[in-house]
């Protein structure tokens, strides 16, 4: 295996919206699975602490695609500036991560 991997991390303001990310990102072969997580976030944004329901996405793919994930995402989404952060994986199952390479090949 040659490809590197990596999680790429977003969140989304809803259900429909984390839905439409995911489905777009793997229907391109950008991802071979994203998992969404319904999550609490207290941040600060323009200068005030807000407390919101998002939904986190834990977007699997190679590393050479990043650039093709944000660029989907920034396409996508609703927020002025969605979070869009990517962690290397250094280890995995040999099995789990030559299915992702195969989920993303025609990419």
């Amino acid at each position: 295996m040659t490809t590197a991997f990596c999680v790429v991390l977003s969140t989304a303001g809803n259900k429909e919206e984390a839905e439409h990310l995911s489905e777009m990102l793997v229907s391109r072969c950008l991802a071979a699975c994203v998992q969404m997580v319904h999550i609490n976030s207290i941040y600060s944004w323009q200068d005030k602490i807000d407390k919101e329901a998002e939904v986190l996405l834990l977007i699997k793919t190679a590393t050479h695609l990043y650039s093709e994930v944000e660029t989907a995402i920034l396409e996508n989404h609703s927020y002025e500036t969605p979070e869009i952060i990517q962690i290397p994986i250094t280890q995995g199952l040999p099995g789990y991560l030559e299915w992702v390479e195969e989920s993303i090949k025609s990419s």
